[in-house]
Formats: structure tokens, C-alpha cells, sequence
């Protein structure tokens, strides 16, 4: 494991199966984490983003695959195959925030409860004043109205009770936090305060994120590098402002035309994808992309394309990467000030 990296997650691939069909939902994953860092995972619905998370954190047992994960005491280990009571131990640095506010949180425990659930789970020597206390405090760090923690999550509205998901998240002081389309059920402007939230609390408590978004507007303000998912696998891997500027994979291009652009001078060309993701119980052959791809050739039908290194620090798999000349996202679409 590399001595920079918090994360590694290597050739990481979930199957399930069911009635003798096995859906594909993860194939081959890899990619790494500085500490400190955002890394966006982006993609349409059903491309295995939610999946990916669940398996980092092993809320889902991966088919194959390694996560090497450096702990706070510095042990580097593999996440995926530590036994049961090495794993309650290290449970605590790596949490997950969920997706829907309302079915995340439970209707019949208090906010209070809710909170410091895990340092029931995790402390349970701890005395339940220190544990109201601690809950108390993260509440207010979260924005939360501590004199509220004895009401029930039905009486929050949806920015509040994502609060709530994080506070919990955060109790337990952890490294890594996975958030899982956590705004994505927001209203916009709440979104804007929940991610503000989230920046803050990364420098305060020097956490390390994996953002899984379909929103590249949002995945762009947050993330320092961004992976493109699709039907399982990762189509694109580069640091944010890179990946923006010069997409190497039609998808990436895709993905990027349809962000929308703050100004309605701007006319933005989209690039309509046709058909449908394909199955992943039967994917297609070569590159999984090629029945929707505008560049596509006859060796994308037949051969899979490698994930490698084009450029420094931007990975992709495409068989035209080197040759294709495709289009970013316009960040000079800013009117330029006009001279007075």
C-alpha cells in the first residue's frame, strides 16, 4: 500500500445472483484516496455506484476484489477479509451517510437516540450522560438545534433530518465517510447548505470523502478527483478540473454536455445517448459502452478496452482515447466583463 494513500480499492468486483441468473453490479474497480480527499462517483442510475460504497464499507460482501485501508493507528489491512472482532474494532473509522432522509432514520427513536446509537454500539461502557453530551455537541456542530433532541425524526424537514444522518455518522469520530447520493433528495438550496456543511466539517474534522452522485454539478463543487461509472465499471478516473476540461471517454463527454450552465445566453449542444443501459445479468461484449457510443468501431464490439493511464493521474478505458478530440465542459461560458 502506498504510504500517501488512506484508501486502495483493487480490482473490485461484486456478483449476485439469483435463480440461476448473476447480475454483474461491480467488475473490476480500482482506484485510490489520499487522506483529506473528496473522490465523486459519478454515473446513471443503476451503473453500481450505491453498490461500490456498500462494498467499501461492507455493508456488502464484495465477490472479489481488495479495499487496503490505513488505519488511525497506522495498520494498513485489507478491509474485505479481516474477521469479525478486527472489524467492530476498525467499524468506527469508515461510516456511510445515506441516500433518503426519511427511511434512514428510525421514526419510532428520538433524535437523541439517533445520534448516539453508535456509542451504544461502540461504548457500551460509556455513561448515558457522556453519551447525551457527545450527541448534544454534534448536534450543534451539524446545525441542529440541540433543544430539539427529544423529538421525533417526522418532525424535521429533509435538510434537517440529513443533519441528523450525519450527526450519527460523525459521532463515532470516524476517517472516512461515505455518502451515498446524500443530497440528491434535497431541495436545491438546501443541497447548497448540506454540502457547505460537509466542506466544513472535512476541514474541522479532517475526513476523507467518497461522494456518489448522478448530479455533476454537485459532484464538481465538492470533489477533488471524480470516477465515471458505467453498466458496473469505471470508465473514467481523473482529478476534477481535469476531467471537466478534457474528457477522454464519449460517456464522460455525454455526462458533461447535459450539466447545466447558469446563464441562459449560453446555448450548450447536448449529446443525447440512445437506447438503454444494457442488462447487467447479460452484458454486452467489448466495450460495455459501444451500443450507445457515436465513435464506436468494430474492435469496441469485440475487444474490452484496458483502464489505463492516458495522461498523469487520468485513467480511462477506451479503445480512440488517444485519437478522439472530445468536448468539456465550457468553463469559460462566463460573460467576459465588458470594458466601461
Amino acid at each position: 500500500m502506498n504510504s500517501e494513500n488512506i484508501l486502495e480499492v483493487k480490482h473490485l468486483h461484486k456478483r449476485f445472483a439469483s435463480k440461476g441468473v448473476v447480475v454483474k453490479a461491480v467488475t473490476d474497480v480500482s482506484f485510490d484516496v489520499k487522506p483529506g480527499e473528496t473522490i465523486g462517483i459519478v454515473g446513471e442510475s443503476g451503473c453500481g455506484k450505491t453498490t461500490l460504497g456498500r462494498c467499501i464499507v461492507r455493508a456488502y460482501d464484495a465477490s472479489e476484489g481488495e479495499v487496503f485501508y490505513r488505519t488511525r493507528d497506522g495498520e494498513e489491512l485489507d478491509f474485505l477479509k479481516v474477521d469479525r472482532k478486527k472489524m467492530k474494532s476498525i467499524r468506527k473509522e469508515i461510516q456511510m451517510v445515506f441516500q433518503d432522509p426519511y427511511s434512514s432514520l428510525d421514526p419510532r427513536m428520538t433524535v437523541l437516540d439517533i445520534i448516539k446509537e453508535p456509542l451504544k454500539a461502540n461504548y457500551p461502557k460509556m455513561s448515558k450522560a457522556e453519551m447525551d453530551q457527545r450527541a448534544k455537541d454534534m448536534a450543534t456542530k451539524v446545525g441542529l438545534n440541540p433543544t430539539y433532541l427529544m423529538r421525533y425524526p417526522h418532525a424535521f424537514s429533509g435538510g434537517q433530518r440529513q443533519r441528523i444522518g450525519i450527526a450519527r455518522a460523525l459521532i463515532l469520530n470516524p476517517q472516512i465517510i461515505v455518502c451515498d447520493e446524500a443530497v440528491s433528495a434535497l431541495d436545491v438550496s438546501i443541497q447548497a447548505q448540506v454540502i457547505n456543511l460537509l466542506h466544513d466539517l472535512q476541514k474541522e474534522m479532517k475526513l476523507t470523502y467518497l461522494f456518489i452522485s448522478h448530479d455533476l454539478s454537485v459532484v464538481e463543487h465538492i470533489s477533488d478527483k471524480v470516477g465515471v461509472m458505467y453498466l458496473g465499471k469505471m470508465a473514467e478516473f481523473a482529478e476534477t478540473e481535469e476531467l471537466y476540461a478534457h474528457p477522454l471517454h464519449p460517456y464522460t463527454e455525454a455526462l458533461l454536455s447535459a450539466v447545466p450552465v447558469a446563464d441562459p445566453t449560453v446555448q450548450i449542444e447536448r449529446i443525447p445517448l440512445q437506447g438503454e443501459i444494457p442488462n447487467p445479468a447479460n452484458p454486452p461484449s467489448g466495450c460495455y459502452f459501444h451500443g450507445r457510443c457515436r465513435y464506436c468501431t468494430e474492435k469496441c464490439k469485440t475487444e474490452t478496452p484496458e483502464f489505463v493511464e492516458l495522461k498523469p493521474n487520468h485513467f480511462v478505458a477506451c479503445h480512440r482515447a488517444k485519437e478522439l478530440s472530445l468536448r468539456g465542459f465550457a468553463y469559460d461560458t462566463k460573460p467576459e466583463a465588458k470594458d466601461e
